[in-house]
């Protein structure tokens, strides 16, 4: 059974993709700009996302540089998106950053500074975007985690505790939302080749491109999923990794990772 609105035909849907610079963001937008929606590109960098624009006719896109950690640049990009779209059909929510540390490693000040990107760049953008799709009753959020939220796992001390925290604020939006008629979907990968994974010092399964996911993405959204998660032959071992308890999970990652 379908948890929200299958998305299939494309053409003429409204979507703001922040993060849509690099990586899985990148490639998410352009798989919709190439079915005929209509994408915000948001990112802090513009150079990336005008070149993306300049493929496509210039109606179809709109270029909106915006920092997830200024509240006042989101509000100002949301406005000008408001002012010439009159709102939008499907907010995905991408933007984030990564950074392995260890226990002995661990800096509250950097901790804090992925925090404000990975978790408060989406509350702060829904702050603004909820109110409205509510009023309508119609529309759409997509929040971008990983499986990295699962459970704790070594080098993942704080990237992981920040998806493990938009894992769980996304499950209660869908609570919340789905009622009045907003469909929520939580988008978990494994792991994508991108500037992010480029900075792991160790061998990563299953290792896919942006392009593969995009398309996984687009797969669960046609299937109207809750969970869009992937490339299920890593996903499902994380998810039975989940099930095992504590005194068979420890000892099982430390002899899989060697950390």
């Amino acid at each position: 059974m379908a948890l929200n609105t299958r998305i299939s035909d494309w053409r003429g849907k409204r979507v703001w993709v922040i993060g849509a610079s690099s990586g899985i963001g990148h490639a998410f937008a352009e798989a919709l700009l190439e079915r005929g929606a209509r994408v915000a590109l948001s990112a802090r960098g513009a150079d990336a996302l005008e070149a993306l624009a300049r493929k496509f006719p210039p109606e179809q896109s709109m270029v909106l540089p915006v920092d997830v950690t200024d509240s006042s640049d989101i509000d100002e990009s949301y406005s000008r998106l408001r002012d010439l779209w009159s709102g939008i059909d499907l907010l995905v929510l991408l933007a984030g950053t990564h950074l392995p540390v260890r226990a002995w490693e661990l800096n509250a000040g950097t901790a804090e500074h992925l925090f404000m990107i990975n978790v408060f760049g989406v509350m702060r953008t829904l702050e603004l975007v909820v109110p409205d799709l509510v009023a309508r009753g119609d529309g759409g959020i997509a929040v971008v985690s990983s499986v990295a939220g699962y459970r704790g796992l070594p080098t993942s001390l704080v990237y992981g505790a920040s998806k493990a925290a938009l894992i769980n604020f996304a499950e209660t939006l869908y609570l919340d939302l789905r009622p009045k008629g907003v469909n929520v979907y939580l988008v978990n990968p494994g792991f994508v080749k991108t500037p992010l994974t480029d900075r792991n010092e160790f061998e990563m399964p299953a290792l896919i491109s942006p392009q593969e996911a995009a398309e996984q993405m687009l797969r669960g959204l046609s299937r109207g999923q809750f969970e869009i998660d992937f490339p299920k032959r890593f996903t499902r071992l994380m998810k039975l990794l989940r099930l095992l308890p504590y005194r068979l999970f420890f000892p099982l990652v430390h002899r899989i990772t060697g950390l």
